[in-house]
């Protein structure tokens, strides 16, 4: 099976240092893929790359075998990449649906009709359980509510793949376990996932694949169990 994403010999500096060098990576269709490493690793700047909010400075990045290295992120959301952001900027002034029209509009693949654009709202909304909160200002969200809504943003763009950026962090147990339950039923519909993420239980246990990079370089790949038994990840966490 064709990679869904492609990533061969991607660098990326700033000024004299490398934040990334040499990664390449595929994700298959409807993978769930982790990616782990401590601060400063490179995680982010990689998944600016690949959503194209940063540019590489070396290798190329290939979308359902097109390349996109060069493409403007707008152009990238309407060929099925979406993403979540580690801390939710929701338009506070809007309600939970407005905020999801802006995305339908403009971001999705296929824009909807702006009849149509209501109830396609509510049906994201509907699948990460804020559906009662519709016509609440997104202001007064809970901590979790405002996560679920920063997915709901990202999933009314229609992706073929979604980038979530911890979409855990701050959360007690109960709620990281509603964000899970919400992402692998979005993978069970057959969204690809790459998960971002320090909250290393529920990475185990989402992934099917799990990537850690460290200093701006893949020091391992494979399955969840391979991965926290590996000597340079332990090396790159603890410092053992």
């Amino acid at each position: 099976m064709s990679a869904l994403l492609q990533v061969a010999g991607l660098a990326k500096r700033f000024g004299g240092f490398t934040a990334l060098e040499g990664i390449a990576l595929d994700v298959a269709p409807g993978e769930r893929l982790g990616l782990i490493g401590p601060n400063g690793s490179g995680k982010t700047t990689l998944i600016n790359c690949i959503s194209g909010a940063l540019y590489n400075d070396e290798g190329r990045i290939a979308f359902e075998g097109r390349d996109i290295t060069r493409l403007p992120p707008f152009q990238r959301a309407r060929l099925g990449i979406a993403r979540s952001f580690q801390i939710p900027k929701p338009f506070r002034s809007l309600t939970v649906l407005d905020n999801l029209r802006v995305p339908l509009e403009y971001a999705a693949r296929t824009r909807s009709a702006h009849r149509r654009a209501e109830d396609e709202a509510m049906r994201v909304l509907e699948s990460m359980g804020l559906a009662a909160r519709a016509h609440q200002d997104s202001a007064g969200l809970t901590q979790v509510d405002m996560r679920k809504l920063e997915l709901a943003r990202a999933m009314a763009a229609h992706p073929r793949l979604l980038i979530s950026d911890e979409a855990m962090a701050g959360l007690s147990g109960a709620e990281v376990d509603e964000v899970l339950e919400i992402l692998f039923k979005l993978n069970a519909a057959g969204i690809t996932i790459i998960m971002i993420e320090h909250i290393m239980q529920a990475v185990m246990r989402f992934s099917q694949r799990v990537v850690c990079l460290d200093a701006g370089r893949i020091i391992c790949e494979g399955t969840p169990e391979q991965t926290v038994a590996n000597a340079d990840v332990q090396r790159a966490y603890l410092g053992a």
